[in-house]
């Protein structure tokens, strides 16, 4: 007992052009309809081979069409009694031993819905007459959240608590219509000449109740995105990571209110249009910016442009007092000359400099021109420097 399969796949072929009437999902759905009645198509006054009952009812006899991307749900009772996930058509007939109730694929559907159907199925003898919903398998998409607030989380790489606003999107799959169905969408979508089940209806209950439940879970999903090592621990990327972020929501959103166990339901891919951070994150941002750029082989290449510079300069000014200042330079990046030693001006005198009465009689130390030279051949070899650079420092470390 149940449907008989006339064929399958694309619903044009055909065996689906012989038929004169048959149910098939209505037109001018919005995207983000989740589940609608089956309604009538062809002749006998648009209700086809079904004469009795209302336009969603199936009785022997009825043809069907299943289109791709969609599944079919026969229910009496409240009591699922046939469940289609293959394309194809269908003729139904509750006394032919050909006939049942399961043509289910495997391309969408979560491993749980043979589990779910033993469990929801029809307890005995299915009525004659019984009602048809389609439920969209797609991807369905512009399901919207934001928050008010700022939330907060914890985060790895900043090492503290971080806070801000942030909008966006998500779509959506029904992995099992079986435990959507019964466990999540009200009864009234699943009685007679039933309202469509829109996500995006502002008076659908159901929807709404999500819409909390996702924002509930925003801190949490942003949490495990940047505490998670294999994600790289950056604000930045969740922007452009639809998929990682989707997974990081969808996991928070499942320990949270078990959407995909209880309901099967399963968030995809996300976009978040916006994320705004409270001051004090911009701040902090703005700290790990800066000590990143001077970090590791950055510091030393910014070492070495500062050292070059002031080479360069001292060649151009030429003389003593040009490579003086570059001496200078370079005490501060890293004591290539004597620090202790101090600089001044061209042409201004320096003043004495105040000793401890303990050192005041102790020789100053003197620089060692070997030292110098070596260091100068140094930065040219690695062209930090010119040639020219380095004679005037060579002929300026040996008196010359």
């Amino acid at each position: 007992m149940g449907f008989i399969q006339a064929f399958k796949g694309a619903i044009g072929g055909m065996f689906a052009d012989q038929w004169k009437d048959f149910l098939t999902v209505p037109d001018g759905l919005p995207q983000t309809a989740a589940l609608f009645p089956a309604v009538p198509q062809g002749t006998n006054a648009g209700r086809g081979a079904n004469t009795r009952g209302s336009k969603n009812i199936i009785s022997n006899g009825s043809k069907i069409l299943v289109p791709q991307g969609y599944g079919l749900i026969t229910v009496v009772d409240g009591r699922a009694t046939g469940l289609i996930t293959e394309a194809g058509g269908y003729e139904f007939d509750d006394s032919s031993p050909d006939a049942r109730s399961v043509f289910a694929g495997d391309e969408v559907l979560a491993s749980t819905v043979g589990t779910s159907w033993e469990r929801f199925k029809f307890g005995g003898r299915p009525s004659s007459q019984q009602l048809a919903f389609y439920v969209n398998l797609k991807e369905i998409p512009d399901n919207r959240f934001g928050t008010q607030s700022e939330i907060y989380w914890d985060d790895a790489y900043l090492n503290a608590q971080v806070g801000a606003v942030t909008r966006g999107s998500y779509t959506l799959r029904i992995i099992d219509p079986l435990l959507f169905v019964h466990n999540f969408v009200p009864a009234s979508f699943i009685s007679a000449n039933a309202p469509v089940f829109d996500f995006s209806d502002p008076d659908n209950a159901a929807g709404n109740q999500m819409f909390q439940e996702v924002v509930g879970s925003l801190a949490q999903a942003f949490s495990r995105y940047t505490n998670d090592p294999d994600k790289g621990n950056r604000i930045s990327r969740i922007q452009g990571d639809s998929v990682g972020f989707a997974q990081s929501l969808s996991a928070a959103v499942e320990e949270g209110y078990r959407w995909s166990s209880d309901r099967g339901l399963a968030i995809v891919k996300t976009s978040i249009v916006s994320i705004e951070y409270d001051q004090r994150t911009r701040e902090l941002l703005a700290d790990v910016q800066k000590a990143d750029a001077l970090s590791g082989a950055r510091s030393q290449s910014f070492m070495n442009q500062a050292a070059a510079r002031g080479v360069q300069a001292a060649g151009e000014n030429g003389g003593g007092a040009g490579l003086a200042m570059f001496g200078a330079g370079m005490g501060a990046a890293g004591g290539m000359v004597n620090p202790a030693q101090p600089w001044s001006p061209p042409g201004q005198q320096q003043a004495p400099q105040q000793q401890a009465p303990q050192q005041q009689d102790a020789a100053p130390a003197q620089e060692d021109p070997v030292a110098k030279l070596a260091q100068y051949k140094q930065m040219l070899e690695q062209g930090l420097i010119s040639e020219e650079d380095y004679e005037a420092a060579k002929k300026a470390a040996l008196g010359l």
